[in-house]
């Protein structure tokens, strides 16, 4: 299935070259297995839709243990019928799910409990778009059932929902929310913001 995702790292520090080109190195396990493509606006990963996630989260763990405000901005996809430069990207038609809603919401949080913790404490929110015809809104809500049960669901807020605790489990919990809800082989979208640092809060 064609999966991947274009993000934006800002880090809010004079040296923010020195941030950004290091937290891109931290993607060097991945390049054999994904096509990444960086220019001024955002870098571009194609490939495996169970290794974004950990991308992303090895990318921007980097760039956070720097110690300076730091803003991810993500536009996540899997199955999108119309990218014009892949022939793979067309969704398989008729698929169902092999779980249940109810065992795909126990698997979610069966992984997430297994995350490994990663000493960086990251803010996230996120909007999910299982895409097509079919019981969507059912997807969502069992997504959100999920998310309260997650470990780090910090609140709902409008559109989004808001995700705190530590970067491993963090994004474990948005891997399995893009991964299990939305049909397996349909086009589910996902619109990320995590936050490290943040002077906000102090």
């Amino acid at each position: 299935m064609f999966s991947g995702a274009q993000i934006s790292l800002y880090p809010m520090c004079d040296d923010f070259v020195g941030v950004i080109l290091k937290a891109i190195s931290a993607m060097d396990f991945y390049r054999p297995n994904f096509r990444i493509e960086t220019d001024d606006i955002s870098t571009l990963i194609v490939g495996p839709p169970e290794q974004l996630f950990p991308a992303i989260r090895d990318l921007f763990a980097s760039a956070a243990a720097s110690g300076v405000h730091c803003v991810l901005s993500a536009t996540v996809s899997r199955g999108c019928p119309g990218e014009p430069d892949d022939p793979i990207c067309t969704p398989i038609s008729g698929s169902s799910h092999e779980l249940s809603l109810a065992e795909r919401i126990g698997a979610a949080r069966a992984h997430v409990d297994g995350a490994k913790k990663l000493g960086q404490e990251v803010a996230a929110q996120f909007s999910l778009y299982p895409l097509g015809e079919g019981h969507h809104m059912d997807e969502i809500y069992g997504c959100i059932d999920f998310l309260k049960a997650s470990g780090v669901f910090d609140r709902s807020k409008n559109f989004c929902t808001k995700l705190r605790g530590d970067a491993g489990p963090v994004f474990a919990t948005l891997s399995e929310a893009f991964l299990r809800f939305g049909a397996p082989q349909g086009h589910v979208a996902l619109d990320l913001t995590v936050s490290a640092n943040s002077p906000s809060p102090r």
